[in-house]
């Protein structure tokens, strides 16, 4: 039986926090996704921008958690306020600090780039802290440190995947026994710097018209994504220790799977194997067959390459139940949260279990031919939805599908 590996322990989501353009609470963002109302809004162009109306999606307000490490939030840089506000919430939600040892719980950050945001933002705001680095103490030991946590911490980076990477290697720990609940998810900020680059990079939609209709995936005429801010967190528990102590669960992360193609830094690949393999390890590892999954929440951020190369994915990992599973892509609403993006996207998926219906994709006039899958467009779907997959392809050709699936 060499290379088998026993199945993982079934992982449930104790506890939610989240920061975004569409709300910051559980039921706020739920609310907002199914009614297909946009967090897109033209913001005040950057030193330098290249357009005359620049169109992203801003967190409006970031709450100041309770509790410990609390008292200084307001002094806290934008990065760490996204950070820390969401995570704080989704520890508090699960209420595990009265019975699980601090040692015993782990935290795991997805975020790229962190050290450059927080030196561009310290820099903008008159700061030096650009050139004294070595004083910086990472994002994700600041944030352990303020809510108590002393087990394992560590941040990773895997572009647009980041946050869901994060809950993947978190649900590894649990299964590993590392831990006995993991505090997993990801942030990220408006950076004029990542805005300049991507616009670079001809990634970000040029479309100046209305902010509402910038950001349309699968669509015919689409021409890139829309930057946004915000984080997700969640708490996981192995389902028996949860059940024990009679937590409440959102939902079971049932299934991971992850893929390279090391295709190109910033170019999707357009061969689909990899980014299906990724789909079909994910499936695999939930012990479910295509025809199992009820929606599926596409990574799809508007771009001409990257949508026809998921849909290319999606047809190779579902074959023929592809034309019967509503897809849709929720950066139509709330825009590109980059590090953050598989975290609110669980979210997501988690909205659409509770209220059996499956948000839309808005803007998404004509779909493009390439892209032919039973979408969800401009209204949310009545839908019973048991178990959801959400996709996430990032730069580099880092690759990654959950499977989320009702509690039991």
């Amino acid at each position: 039986m060499s290379g088998c590996r026993a199945p993982a322990a079934a992982s449930v989501i104790t506890g939610l926090g989240v920061v975004s353009p569409l709300g910051n609470s559980f039921a706020e963002v739920a609310g907002n996704l199914l009614a297909g109302r946009s967090g897109v809004c033209e913001v005040a162009a950057a030193s330098g921008a290249r357009e005359g109306r620049q169109f992203a999606a801003p967190v409006t307000s970031i709450p100041q958690p309770t509790g410990p490490g609390s008292d200084d939030f307001a002094s806290l840089g934008r990065l760490e306020q996204l950070c820390l506000s969401p995570a704080a919430a989704a520890f508090a939600d699960a209420a595990v600090a009265a019975t699980v040892p601090p040692e015993r719980i782990g935290i795991v950050l997805g975020i790229g780039a962190e050290q450059l945001k927080a030196w561009e933002l310290d820099f903008l705001a008159g700061g030096r802290r650009v050139f004294e680095p070595h004083r910086s103490e990472t994002l994700v030991h600041r944030i352990a440190r303020r809510l108590g946590i002393a087990g394992p911490a560590v941040a990773v980076a895997a572009a647009c995947a980041s946050s869901g990477y994060a809950m993947a290697l978190g649900r590894t720990w649990l299964d590993a026994g590392h831990v006995d609940a993991c505090l997993v998810g990801g942030c990220d900020i408006l950076s004029p710097t990542a805005i300049a680059a991507f616009y670079n990079l001809r990634a970000l939609s040029r479309r100046s018209d209305d902010p509402h209709k910038a950001s349309r995936p699968f669509d015919r005429d689409r021409d890139g994504f829309v930057m946004a801010e915000g984080g997700a967190f969640f708490m996981l528990e192995r389902r028996d220790a949860a059940a024990r102590r009679g937590a409440r669960a959102y939902g079971e992360l049932a299934g991971v799977g992850m893929s390279s193609d090391a295709h190109h830094m910033v170019t999707p690949c357009s061969d689909p194997q990899e980014a299906a393999r990724a789909i079909t390890l994910a499936l695999a590892d939930a012990g479910l067959e295509p025809g199992d999954i009820d929606y599926i929440n596409a990574h799809a951020a508007g771009t001409p390459v990257g949508d026809t190369a998921e849909a290319g994915a999606i047809r190779l990992a579902f074959g023929p139940a592809a034309d019967t599973i509503p897809v849709s892509s929720t950066k139509s609403m709330s825009g590109h949260l980059v590090s953050g993006a598989a975290g609110f996207e669980a979210v997501a998926c988690l909205a659409a279990m509770h209220h059996e219906a499956v948000p839309p994709t808005v803007n998404l006039d004509a779909v493009d031919p390439a892209c032919a899958l039973d979408h969800v467009p401009h209204m949310a779907r009545p839908h019973r939805v048991r178990v959801a997959a959400s996709n996430s392809f990032g730069f580099g050709g880092a690759n990654l599908c959950l499977v989320i699936r009702q509690a039991a």
